[in-house]
């Protein structure tokens, strides 16, 4: 099937406005090459420190200087229920290593926060700035130069995209991804909506909250919603970084560990040791950014690859533009349902077909490249997903023709709707984006009085006093990155969700973030410029008349225009959010973070 020419034209736009960079970039990568093992470059006293911890018979092949020598990088920690099967993973990879004649060293650990614990609480104003923390914790674990490719054992919100942007500016290195698989299904979303939303009324207790969030986040595994950890798995596999089919087996069973294995033997076949030398930086090309987008939109995926995905792209030398998740959501066609789009989580999307089948379904209509992959071929061997055979041996070969649960997953001839679920929102206020996937499509146009609030508590206090049971735009700003870091606004779902629910006309405008999990309400979020920077956020008042309109792709506020010029932003003491929990400490990342709408990293141009 031929290419889909606003891929092909989006994606020949990135790389035709990204040559210098990215010709520069290449340079490096290949100038990095050496050939033999790079821990043969260290001196005598460099080597024996790098393996003098190291069990006897990998120190022998170590000392020997032939074999590759695979890094691990990890996330392992027991706050993330995803990130605690890990523990198990190096040791596997280490005894899998040796005996396919290479060796594995954990080359070292990267910061992993919980999103889920840190949701409207002081940590959450930390929650971004840690993607580009794990980043440079990624740049010092690999600096040791021992290592011929490295393995990212990473799932969650932050920590697989400041994996692979540290990944790539090591990008003459291989990298493989190890996912470790979702928990088992547990209390339905839609029960938990509901909860919550009565709790937000008044009309549940805690006790009542707390047994159902505990039974919906109940085991090791990612939470089964989809969201921006399940959108991270997504994203690697089609993109090409994980083994076909990886992404939602569960984990501790005996798949998951021969998958693991193969990860193992993958990274050591993509050596320059080898023949089949796969060097990320150049895997990671135009082609496969915007197979990502495309995934992101067939899938309903999270809003924080808005963010995630332009800064992946800068590490890579890309000039990836939001104008480019806008226009191929024109093309793309939403073919999962899965929370908060729909009822299902991502156990039921795995058995009704998967990545396999969306992999396939997009591939046949010319809406993704069919890239080269770490498992040795191109993304068309993605179709198949992985299987144990009667002799416990792994393989792939099982395709899924057909969905096995239309409520869940569609082919591209009866998509869920014809176009994506991301798009961008332009106007007077400046730029912001929109996932509409699961709004109601009678309110993606909004046009109502705003209430204009510095704080997302004052939001639910003003709720709660009934100060809001109308038709509202709710506008939270000063909640941008230089701001307070962009914390998630996740607490203003239940709230904004049960005005909705009476039948009012509401939405949100901020400067701030939702959750991968945003739901029915429009909410125009990553406002760009930022409050804090002097954007025209800054010059709202309540009462002011905002219209949000999803279809036209605007977002503006109807006030006469002499009378907006002259008004002047409001600004706002901060010092409160700078301190305290840590916050102290990353007064430097305010200062230097850009804006979202490129990529609201702290890094800059890095060529």
């Amino acid at each position: 099937m031929p290419l889909n020419a606003i891929v092909e034209k989006v994606t020949n736009d990135i790389d035709a406005r990204s040559r210098d960079t990215r010709e520069r970039y290449l340079s490096r990568i290949d100038a990095a090459r050496i050939d033999g093992s790079r821990r043969n470059r260290l001196s005598c006293g460099n080597l024996a420190h790098g393996f003098a911890g190291c069990a006897p018979a990998d120190k022998a092949r170590l000392r020997d200087g032939v074999a590759p020598n695979l890094g691990i990088v990890t996330a392992y920690n027991d706050m993330l229920s995803a990130h605690q099967p890990y523990e198990r993973f190096p040791a596997l990879m280490r005894e899998h290593a040796y005996a396919i004649g290479a060796t594995a060293e954990v080359a070292g650990g990267v910061p992993a926060m919980c999103d889920g614990v840190t949701q409207g609480r002081i940590g959450m104003e930390l929650s971004l700035f840690s993607r580009d923390v794990i980043a440079l914790a990624t740049g010092i674990a690999l600096s040791h130069d021992m290592f011929d490719a490295a393995l990212y054992l990473g799932i969650c919100d932050k920590i697989v995209p400041g994996l692979l942007v540290g990944a790539l500016r090591f990008g003459h290195l291989p990298a493989v991804f190890v996912p470790s698989g979702p928990m088992p299904s547990g209390a339905s979303n839609d029960e938990k909506a509901k909860v919550r939303q009565r709790y937000a009324e008044g009309k549940a207790d805690r006790a009542e909250l707390l047994d159902v969030e505990a039974r919906s986040y109940h085991a090791p595994g990612t939470c089964t919603f989809y969201g921006t950890a399940n959108s991270n798995q997504m994203l690697m596999e089609i993109m090409g970084l994980q083994l076909p089919g990886s992404s939602f087996v569960p984990p501790n069973n005996e798949l998951r560990d021969a998958l693991t294995r193969a990860a193992v033997e993958r990274a050591a076949a993509l050596t320059s040791l080898g023949d089949d030398y796969r060097p990320v930086g150049r895997q990671i090309d135009a082609r496969a950014l915007v197979n990502g987008v495309v995934g992101l939109h067939a899938t309903g995926g999270s809003t924080n690859h808005l963010l995630h995905l332009v800064a992946i792209a800068r590490a890579a030398a890309f000039d990836l533009r939001l104008e480019d998740f806008d226009a191929l959501a024109s093309v793309v066609p939403l073919l999962a349902r899965i929370y908060p789009n729909g009822s299902a989580d991502v156990n039921h999307f795995h058995v009704a077909g998967g990545m396999g089948f969306l992999i396939a379904q997009l591939l046949d209509v010319g809406l993704l490249h069919d890239i080269p992959t770490v498992a040795g071929g191109s993304l068309d061997a993605y179709r198949q997903t992985p299987f144990l055979d009667k002799d416990k041996k792994l393989g792939w070969g099982i395709t899924t023709p057909a969905t096995l649960d239309a409520s869940v997953l569609r082919p591209v001839a009866e998509p869920f709707r014809a176009d994506g679920g991301l798009r961008l929102l332009e106007g007077n206020l400046g730029r912001a984006v929109i996932k509409v996937s699961s709004v109601p499509e009678d309110r993606y146009v909004i046009e109502a009085p705003a209430r204009v609030f510095e704080e997302q508590e004052d939001v639910e206090r003003a709720f709660k006093a009934g100060e809001l049971d109308r038709d509202v735009v709710a506008v939270v700003r000063h909640q941008g990155p230089r701001a307070n870091g962009m914390p998630e606004l996740h607490k203003l779902t239940p709230a904004l969700g049960v005005l909705q629910a009476r039948g009012h006309r509401v939405a949100l405008v901020t400067d701030g973030r939702m959750s991968g999990a945003s739901g029915k309400i429009p909410a125009a979020i990553h406002l760009t410029p930022e409050a804090s920077t002097g954007g025209p956020i800054g010059k709202l008042r309540d009462g002011d008349v905002i219209r949000l309109d999803a279809r036209a792709g605007t977002l503006e506020v109807k006030v006469d225009p002499a009378e907006w010029a002259a008004r002047v932003p409001h600004g706002r003491d901060l010092s409160s959010h700078h301190h305290g929990l840590g916050r102290e400490m990353f007064a430097i990342f305010r200062q230097a973070v850009g804006p979202a709408d490129r990529g609201a990293s702290i890094f800059g141009e890095m060529e």
